[in-house]
């Protein structure tokens, strides 16, 4: 009878230990498939933040040649 129960708390236990070990298992591909999704994001952002710096660049380069233009307008306005 006592060896029934030692028996039964033994399998109880390795019951308990074979869920954690597949929690562990599960939470290992989560975390890896997470820190995957994390490391495509990143790059992601780090080729929108130099194509968004490449397009204030060529504002900036539009609004001088606008304004360049706009300066020549001025002077031609003024000699007519």
């Amino acid at each position: 009878m006592e060896n029934e129960a030692i028996d039964k708390k033994f399998n109880d236990i390795d019951e308990k230990v074979d869920f954690i070990i597949e929690l562990c298992q599960t939470l290992q591909a989560e975390n890896t498939e997470l820190t995957s999704k994390i490391e495509v994001l990143q790059s992601e952002l780090k080729e929108k933040k130099e194509k968004e710096g490449l397009q204030n660049e060529q504002q900036i380069a539009v609004q001088a040649k606008i304004d360049r233009l706009l300066s020549k307008l001025d002077s031609f306005s003024e000699i007519l």
